[in-house]
């Protein structure tokens, strides 16, 4: 018998303690004042310093999964990693976290990188289900989120299709319209194309003629409903209308997602799930029985919209208890601010560094909370080696 209800089991996330401020980063750049933090609807943004990158984060992010839901690493059979970042040109990610089970005697893991913009993570994704089931600057970010699959999971998979309307109708009997989700999760290059997206599928509702917004709202929309193809996208008037009309669903559907994309910036493959750990974070204790939709898309060539179910499930496996792992509020919290000049230095480094060997870091390890993996050197022959801090590395180096 196949397995039931193949989903996300638990989640983890992590992100650099070091961020800068987008409205500080305005005033840096002698932007106009508000480009960032209204015209791309971004608070803050997330970086890494000289001593992470994305193999790092990879690491940590798995070893903080398998260690606070207590899963036996030699449990994992597949092990497949989502990326924007190829840093090592001849090693895939997965090879530098393989690590992590070699150590208990685990080698026969399959699974292999996948690297498609910011749908990687998706690709990845929906690789583990069917095996189971038989802009510039301002936009950059950085984190890494890790997650188990598998049966009986608090997070199902409902469904991944093209013509999510037509599969919907076909299998349920009546049209889908937006009132029949209860939350949207959107990847996220920033917050502005997230309303964006949002105002366009009500306004493509109320086109399709089923649209659970009030009358007078559907005038403001019907009249652009004769508008053909491009037409459609390339009106600012729609666009704005379309936006005003959205509002009060946005802030119920769509806000609570929002959270760690405008925290941390563009994750590319990290960032819808990002935005899913936030969901998560803000409404673990009435989401049972919610029905999310989401939408993955990357490089302009590949995307899907899935719905998942949610219910509180069992501990560990439970909503609450990801929500506690999380642990959002204090991984926020406990970040350090930088300074754009000290920021502009970091990426100048990094930089210098990107493809190069023959290098070893700082090895500074004051910012980092114990448990986090860091890169310490790349020597002659491009080898990347990294440690993991300690406790007792809890003052630096």
């Amino acid at each position: 018998m196949a397995p039931q209800n193949v989903g996300i089991l638990a989640m983890e996330i992590y992100f650099p303690p070091t961020c800068i401020k987008q409205d500080t980063l305005e005033d840096f750049d002698g932007v106009s004042k508000g480009k960032y933090t209204i015209g791309l609807g971004q608070d803050c943004m997330a970086f890494c310093s000289e001593v992470e990158d994305v193999i790092s984060m990879g690491l940590t992010a798995v070893t903080s999964l398998l260690e606070k839901y207590e899963i036996d690493p030699k449990q994992i059979g597949r092990l497949e990693v989502g990326s924007e970042t190829v840093i090592d040109k001849s090693k895939s990610i997965k090879t530098f976290l393989m690590q992590i089970f070699e150590e208990c005697g685990n080698t026969d893991i399959e699974g292999v990188d996948s690297t498609n913009a910011c749908y990687g993570g998706t690709a990845a994704l929906f690789n583990l289900q069917f095996m189971l089931r038989g802009a510039a600057r301002p936009t950059g970010g950085a984190g890494a989120v890790a997650m188990l699959i598998g049966p009986d999971a608090p997070i199902a998979f409902e469904s991944k299709f093209r013509g999510y309307c037509q599969k919907y109708e076909k299998l349920q009997g009546k049209q889908f319209s937006m009132a029949d989700a209860d939350y949207f999760v959107f990847h996220s290059p920033y917050n502005k194309l997230v309303q964006k997206s949002f105002a366009r599928l009500v306004f493509d509702d109320v086109a399709r003629n089923v649209s659970s917004v009030d009358e007078s709202a559907k005038e403001k929309l019907g009249q652009f409903t004769s508008l053909k193809g491009d037409e459609s996208y390339q009106s600012r008037d729609l666009e704005k209308a379309a936006q005003q009309v959205a509002k009060p669903d946005y802030d119920k559907k769509v806000k609570p997602a929002t959270l760690i994309p405008k925290q941390l910036g563009n994750m590319y493959t990290a960032s819808i799930y990002a935005a899913f750990a936030s969901l998560i974070h803000n409404k673990s204790d009435s989401l049972d029985g919610n029905r999310v939709m989401m939408f993955s898309y990357g490089s302009g060539l590949s995307a899907t919209m899935f719905s998942l179910h949610l219910s509180e499930g069992k501990a560990p496996f439970s909503l609450s208890n990801i929500a506690k792992v999380l642990n959002i509020d204090h991984k926020l919290k406990t970040r350090t601010e930088v300074v754009p000049e000290k920021f502009v230095e970091l990426m100048h480094l990094m930089e210098h560094r990107y493809g190069g060997k023959d290098f070893v870091t700082s090895k500074d390890t004051s910012h980092l909370a114990p448990g986090t993996y860091y890169l310490t050197e790349v020597d002659s022959k491009y080898r990347r080696f990294y440690a993991k801090k300690t406790t007792e590395l809890a003052n630096g180096h």
